[in-house]
């Protein structure tokens, strides 16, 4: 099979950002597009996506909020090259980053990511308990699922140590690890909002989102949940548009 074989281009928001991506191992979802839903940005702002794959969250992003000054860091050069592919095709100004989220402040000044330099960091870590959730043979599918006991404090410092005072962190996560998402969190952070995410009415959710931010002693503010499907398991209207990138999630302040 060729290289190009191994390859898909999709669709998302509706059309309006088309993505390659490889056809097996970890491939971008909702969880990507509705991170970027949640992400408040403004134009001139510096944003920068953790663990960005291919670029999805990043770039939906900047199909929404135009002149953003985007960074995609992402550990895995191929789909790094993925991302730069991806954010020529779509014509969205964005600079790859290959790093490690977890290197030290030194890695991050080298890639030009200096502390208190960004206003806007996003991150989609790998969530999978290691404990309940047997990971994929496939190594890019495990890396991306799966979470190490200090995954989670080790992207939020990272995202501490590179934001402006009141920048703002948005993070997607399980809903049943809500506890280590307020640990991870309660140093540096305050002003969170968080949005239950639940696949189906009646049913608990499955992710939280996230936005804190640094330096606020604002409260925490607990959303309304958003239900992705009704009852008889169709999408809502009002999901539709989020995911045709019409519509933006309430974490985003008007």
């Amino acid at each position: 099979m060729s290289e190009a074989a191994h390859i898909t281009e999709d669709a998302f928001l509706g059309g309006q950002l088309r993505l390659r991506q490889k056809r097996s191992g970890h491939r971008a979802g909702h969880d990507a597009i509705l991170l970027a839903a949640a992400t408040e940005a403004r134009p001139g702002d510096r944003v920068v996506d953790f663990g960005a794959g291919i670029g999805t969250a990043g770039l939906a992003l900047a199909r929404r909020v135009p002149r953003i000054g985007l960074s995609l860091v992402e550990i895995d050069p191929e789909l790094a090259e993925l991302a730069r592919a991806n954010a020529a095709a779509n014509a969205l100004a964005a600079e790859i980053i290959v790093l490690d989220v977890t290197a030290e402040a030194p890695a991050f000044a080298a890639n030009g990511l200096s502390p208190d330099s960004v206003d806007v960091v996003l991150m989609n870590p790998p969530f999978n308990d290691p404990a309940r959730h047997r990971g994929s043979p496939d190594q890019g599918r495990h890396t991306a699922h799966v979470a190490k006991e200090e995954t989670l404090h080790a992207w939020v410092h990272a995202a501490r140590r590179i934001l402006r005072s009141n920048g703002v962190l948005t993070l997607i996560w399980r809903a049943d690890g809500i506890a280590e998402v307020l640990a991870a969190l309660s140093r540096g952070f305050g002003g969170l909002a968080i949005l239950p995410v639940h696949g189906e009415a009646g049913r608990p959710a499955i992710r939280v989102l996230v936005r804190a931010v640094k330096g606020s002693r604002a409260p925490t503010r607990l959303l309304p949940g958003l239900m992705l499907n009704d009852e008889q398991g169709v999408s809502k209207k009002e999901v539709i548009e989020i995911l045709e990138g019409r519509a933006a999630l309430p974490l985003v302040e008007p």
